[in-house]
């Protein structure tokens, strides 16, 4: 390789390892301080156009940050006069007159806490705040987004371009929420990141990036950004014991293997212990919420030498009065009939009937216990169901053993 191609190529990976490492940081406080994601992204584009070829003219700068930062300024101030937006002119003018007067190269202001609140916000749709949180935080390509949800690239494209829209139409601020809206707020945000878990957790092994880690990642910055805060502390506790777990989620014969039915010796027990640390942390704060009853039922499931559900019960228990959902009552109807009231179980799932109809995890619920109360041919149609619901090749095959074994 001659030494120019050799040199870009050097130059492409040392500007792709400084987004890997401060994109998120980057665009917080480009679109804090511009007050546009939109303004803020395509500023930070045109910088990264620009790095590629000063810094391979002239070498990589002392801050490759800082660099990157006054030229998106720049670029912004560019485009911003030449669509006449006084106020934002004004504002990026100052700022850049603030970073061009310095001599040595500030560090970035983390303004990260606000822009994830920002993208998600609940006037957002949960997929829309899962996207942009992808894309805005994490960096993922809008290709990369569309892959995991199965959509076009187009499609996905315009729904972050609505997204961004939407904040700015609506004045949605770049800001931390008021006391008295933290509650609310704070909930969004951890179902945003437990639903970029949960993707990454049923992901096939072969998908190029791995959304639990990144989920990790946003989860141990919000803790970091906002500390001492016990659902924050239950949500990242959640994570690392379900990824704990990871490993043996799918059996050697390629089916699904609930936690009971995995093989231990592959769980992660470093991460185990770090996710029930961090869950007694929690717990002690003594102010219980729902990310925290979730990691404890988590954790239950892990006891040894298998699952507590006399207290996995008690917890659906607590959990059903600050999230009375169809959802958790499927859960609390299980844990009755681990705990030996099948009929109250049953009678539970027979009222989630309609509601669920098309929730494969429902059917195959109704299915083991309709197996475990001998009802062999409801059960058999319950399996069924839930098979022809399932989008998991590996829930496929679980199920499929399942209604096997009532032969």
């Amino acid at each position: 390789m001659s030494t120019a191609p050799a040199q870009a190529l050097a130059i492409a990976r040392t500007l792709e390892a400084v987004l890997r490492q401060d994109r998120g940081r980057l665009m917080a406080a480009l679109a804090y301080r511009l007050g546009s994601l939109q303004t803020a992204e395509d500023a930070l584009q045109e910088a990264c156009i620009s790095a590629l070829s000063h810094w391979s003219r002239d070498g990589p700068p002392q801050s490759p940050q800082a660099w990157l930062m006054r030229v998106a300024f720049r670029k912004a101030l560019d485009r911003l006069r030449a669509e006449g937006r006084d106020g934002q002119r004004e504002a990026a003018m100052h700022l850049l007159n603030e970073l061009l007067g310095q001599d040595e190269p500030q560090p970035i202001p983390d303004e990260r806490l606000r822009l994830i609140f920002t993208c998600c916000h609940p006037a957002l749709e949960l997929k829309s705040r899962v996207a942009l949180t992808l894309r805005t935080v994490c960096g993922l390509a809008t290709a990369e987004i569309a892959r995991l949800f199965l959509d076009q690239e187009p499609t996905m494209g315009q729904r972050l371009s609505r997204a961004k829209a939407k904040i700015a139409q609506a004045g949605i601020a770049y800001a931390v929420p008021a006391p008295e809206q933290w509650g609310e707020r704070l909930q969004a945000v951890l179902t945003t990141l437990y639903l970029i878990f949960t993707t990454g957790y049923t992901a096939a092994p072969q998908d190029a990036r791995d959304l639990c880690a990144e989920a990790l990642f946003l989860a141990r910055l919000l803790d970091e950004l906002c500390p001492a805060q016990a659902e924050i502390e239950g949500a990242l506790a959640l994570m690392l014991l379900t990824d704990a777990r990871r490993a043996a989620r799918v059996g050697a014969d390629g089916a699904t293997r609930p936690p009971a039915d995995q093989d231990r010796r592959l769980w992660r027990r470093p991460q185990e212990a770090e996710g029930r640390r961090l869950l007694e942390t929690a717990l002690r704060r003594q102010c219980a919420g729902p990310f925290q009853i979730q990691a404890a039922i988590s954790a239950c499931h892990m006891a040894e030498p298998g699952p507590d559900w006399p207290q996995i019960l008690q917890l659906y228990t607590a959990l059903l009065l600050l999230e009375p959902t169809p959802v958790v009552r499927v859960n609390h109807a299980v844990a009755l009939a681990e705990n030996g009231y099948l009929d109250a179980a049953l009678a539970q799932l027979e009222a989630l009937s309609s509601s669920l109809a098309e929730f494969q995890p429902f059917h195959a619920a109704r299915a083991a216990l309709l197996a475990k109360a001998g009802q062999t041919a409801a059960a058999r149609l319950a399996y069924e169901r839930a098979w022809a619901l399932a989008s998991l090749e590996s829930d496929r095959q679980f199920l499929a053993s399942q209604r096997a074994r009532l032969n």
